[in-house]
């Protein structure tokens, strides 16, 4: 099986992710529902939402703050899964609660395993 990185971008206000606080308490069951189908295939590897601070180094040094896309886009979570096919991970990324939002997307990146030798 491979396994796939699922990035979660949103677009975010000037210091903060755009959702508020009621709109993840609601959207809370509809997540736990979406990762608990995955999980219930036994095909979830690990899943878990970033906090908006951010520390990016670079060649020029250390700067604060999260990087965002031209549209204030960034990633606000991710998921690994395992799945025999990439369809079937377009499938589950299709219903995902985060596409509810304005300019947001999942991101789908298969993980090339390091050799173990």
């Amino acid at each position: 099986m491979t396994e796939y990185l699922l990035l979660f971008r949103n677009a975010s206000t000037e210091n903060g992710y755009l959702a508020s606080s009621e709109d993840m308490a609601e959207d809370m069951p509809k997540w736990q529902s979406w990762i608990g189908n995955i999980a219930m295939q036994g095909k979830l590897v690990h899943t878990a939402p970033v906090r908006y601070d951010a520390t990016i180094v670079n060649n020029d040094g250390v700067l604060v703050g999260p990087h965002k896309e031209i549209d204030s886009v960034l990633v606000s979570g991710f998921l690994i899964c395992k799945s025999d096919n990439l369809e079937d991970v377009q499938e589950w990324s299709k219903t995902c609660p985060i596409l509810k939002y304005p300019n947001s997307s999942v991101e789908i990146r298969p993980l090339i395993p390091f050799p173990t030798n």
